[in-house]
């Protein structure tokens, strides 16, 4: 399916501090299926204005948002477990079949989008969630270690950081926007995070270390301006303030989890010129609300927040609620058309 956006010569200027036009969308991440080449060739025809790179879970583990990540741990080999990912004594086949998974999606993006010239989007696990998600060799969470917790981001911001420059030289005409999935930091914070029996929970992150755990890997992997950082959290109570002092330029989060309770760090969020993807469509159904239904929420919290409509366009990316791994590839057509849809509505009624 091809754009609807303006020819190359009438599209809206990039946004002063932002490395994407007015008007965009964007997706979060995963999608059904198992060809990487497919699925990369649906997100540049829907999506030509902020292309991502997409993960496919489906292909078992390895695929996995946490195993994806840890495959690119230095010196922290992980394997698969009955109760999931556990680090290793040395790498074996489960790590090396999550570097797999990504040096193939890395070559079809090269070969598929190698000549993009634009704002490009990569995803990883945030070492929050990344530590909810890994065992210790005991059985335990990591989370419950501040010393592994500490390793391991130091281990992950060195990795990403190849990553990172893996990408870029892939893509040398792109701007690499780099986002830090972090679905599982509220529950840190909370202490509502399970120990591995399940019968108790893990003591709660304080918000300064968590801040600075966050800060030193967005700090290592995206010095030098190597990428634009973001973070998404699909979760409800998202630390809005935390991520921005982290260092996060823009903040991804379902729209419908947030709750008028957060309209005052969501404004300072806004008012601090950081960067909002909001979740505005359905990542998973079977039939989409109207265009109009699916843009009022994005307007109403705009309005409601006392923003001047001009500057909806230009901050707010527009995205699905979550990753659609869960769908089917009929319904993520026209989500991403949609998203794209939503996107130019709001721009358009701002002009």
């Amino acid at each position: 399916m091809t754009s609807d956006l303006p020819g190359p010569g009438s599209r809206p200027p990039t946004e002063p501090g932002y490395p994407w036009r007015a008007g965009t969308a964007t997706g979060v991440g995963s999608y059904p299926g198992n060809d990487p080449a497919e699925a990369l060739r649906i997100v540049l025809g829907e999506l030509p204005e902020l292309p991502h790179l997409p993960e496919l879970p489906a292909r078992g583990p390895g695929a996995d948002l946490t195993g994806r990540t840890a495959g690119l741990l230095i010196d922290m080999p992980v394997r698969v477990e009955p109760s999931g990912w556990r680090f290793a004594d040395r790498p074996g086949r489960d790590t090396q079949r999550a570097r797999d998974h990504l040096a193939r999606d890395l070559d079809v993006l090269e070969e598929v989008a190698g000549g993009h010239d634009g704002p490009f989007k990569i995803q990883v696990c945030g070492p929050w969630t990344l530590a909810a998600t890994i065992e210790l060799r005991g059985g335990d969470r990591a989370l419950k270690d501040p010393g592994a917790v500490r390793d391991l981001a130091a281990s992950l911001a060195e990795g990403v950081a190849g990553h990172v420059a893996d990408v870029r030289r892939r893509l040398p005409a792109a701007r690499i926007l780099l986002q830090l999935d972090e679905p599982g930091l509220p529950a840190a914070l909370a202490g509502t995070v399970p120990t591995a029996s399940g019968f108790d929970r893990l003591r709660a992150i304080e918000e300064p270390v968590a801040e600075d755990t966050l800060r030193t890997v967005i700090e290592t992997v995206c010095a030098d301006d190597a990428a634009y950082p973001l973070v998404h959290c699909c979760a409800r109570n998202v630390p809005y303030g935390l991520l921005r002092r982290a260092g996060a330029k823009a903040i991804s989060v379902d729209l419908r989890l947030v709750p008028e309770r957060d309209d005052d760090a969501v404004g300072e969020t806004i008012d601090a010129g950081t960067g909002l993807f909001l979740g505005a469509v359905p990542a998973t159904g079977t039939v989409l609300p109207s265009l109009r239904a699916t843009g009022e929420p994005v307007r109403g919290l705009w309005r409601r927040l006392g923003f001047p409509p001009a500057r909806l366009a230009r901050q707010v990316v527009i995205t699905p609620a979550c990753g659609m791994a869960g769908a089917s590839p009929r319904y993520v057509r026209d989500v991403l058309e949609r998203c794209r849809d939503t996107a130019r509505m709001l721009y358009e009624a701002a002009e």
